[in-house]
């Protein structure tokens, strides 16, 4: 199961990070957000020696989504070297979130 993490450990785990770093920003009350999950989480086990997969609960961690800015979710952003390379918002299928992550490692 992804980690979820809080705004302190945000920092750590994707700010300070050398590594590729996933992070799905969702909400407990969304259903495109409980749809993407199982996909999230099944990337995070073909692709774990490859990139990092976190998850940040928006309404836990309001600083962190106005931060970035999240006005709808789920939003998934890709984190190269703690810096925002790609997102995405909605739900994504899959292929093109495998594909997304794969073009940043």
């Amino acid at each position: 199961m992804t980690r979820i993490i809080n705004t302190e450990e945000f920092v750590n785990e994707v700010e300070l990070s050398n590594e590729t770093t996933v992070v799905d920003f969702f909400a407990t009350w969304c259903g495109p957000c409980k749809m993407l999950s199982p996909i999230f989480e099944g990337l995070e086990q073909d692709m774990k020696e490859d990139a990092k997969f976190l998850k940040v609960d928006i309404d836990k961690s309001l600083e962190l989504a106005r931060q970035f800015e999240i006005h709808t979710v789920p939003t998934v952003i890709v984190f190269k070297e703690g810096k925002e390379v790609d997102r995405l918002v909605g739900f994504i299928p899959k292929q093109k979130l495998e594909e997304i992550v794969k073009s940043h490692i």
